[in-house]
């Protein structure tokens, strides 16, 4: 058992080499890939079962410390600012896509227009270009892709923010059943939030699969399309990162750990699970709906 007043320093761990040789393995493996080599999706391969693995075991050494009792006060309040940062940096992240999102549709698509100045910057380059938003009229049929429509906020999208409204819903009272030591409560909200987590990530995918083959849109359909998929895509690859998480805890609450007053490993994933549902309302707002 740790001491109060003295901060657990952990031993020297392999697990941050082996992250590293496994990110760069995916890494080459993406980019074999990228250059059309035959062998890269065996590389890429490798490096994903690298990935796993260290996960598997990073988190199961640190699982391991918690359930001996090497982690105090201070430590806990080290992770909860960790996890601060951790979170606020994904905050970063995603205002910078929406920055994209905004400077192209309020300031870059109205001056290309003349709108402020009075002069028509695109008439020699672009004679067809239209100022609104999104961009349907392609500048160069050769390396863009002309899409039919747009994605409906009302459809999909609609109901994935229904979904990860719930789900917000149930992880909350996931955590209200531990703080009052209700076990079962507990594992039964968190397969809830779980499985609310992976039916939208399915109906995302069911909604990329419709408007990459019945919309034509993809990444070179112009400013529109890579802002569509690079915002949503991101966000999706979060959820499914949430969902993952989620399920860890929900192993960990079936086999008795986590008490009433010691639990921030579930914390942790609620906070990254609520803030995943505050991108999606951004996203649900100013990709799909306005």
């Amino acid at each position: 058992m740790a001491s109060k007043d003295i901060y657990f320093i952990p031993e020297p761990s392999q697990w941050p080499i082996v992250a590293s040789l496994a990110l760069f393995t995916a890494f080459i493996g993406g980019a074999m890939i990228l250059n059309q080599s035959p062998n890269g999706k065996y590389v890429l391969i490798l490096g994903a079962i690298g990935i796993i693995y260290m996960f598997a075991g990073w988190f199961s050494s640190v699982i391991s410390e918690s359930l001996a009792g090497n982690y105090n006060e201070q430590v806990d309040i080290s992770f909860r600012m960790g996890m601060g940062w951790f979170i606020l940096s994904e905050v970063m992240f995603f205002a910078a896509f929406f920055g994209a999102l905004f400077y192209a549709r309020v300031l870059s698509v109205p001056w290309l227009g003349g709108e402020g100045h009075g002069v028509v910057t695109h008439q020699f380059l672009w004679p067809a270009f239209k100022a609104s938003w999104p961009m349907a009229v392609m500048p160069n049929p050769t390396n863009f892709t002309a899409y039919k429509d747009t994605v409906p906020a009302f459809g999909v999208p609609a109901v994935n923010t229904l979904i990860l409204l719930s789900s917000g819903v149930t992880v909350t009272f996931a955590h209200w059943a531990l703080k009052k030591a209700q076990r079962t409560h507990l594992c039964v909200w968190l397969a809830a939030t779980v499985a609310l987590g992976a039916l939208f990530v399915y109906l995302q995918a069911g909604e990329y699969h419709h408007a990459y083959t019945e919309l034509s849109l993809k990444l070179s359909s112009g400013i529109y399309g890579s802002t569509f998929y690079l915002l949503t895509g991101f966000h999706g690859f979060h959820v499914t990162m949430g969902a993952l998480m989620l399920a860890v805890i929900l192993f960990r609450s079936l086999k008795g750990h986590f008490t009433k007053n010691d639990h921030f490993a579930f914390e942790a994933v609620a906070w990254y699970w609520h803030f995943v549902d505050v991108v999606w309302l951004g996203l649900f707002i100013f990709v799909y709906w306005l």
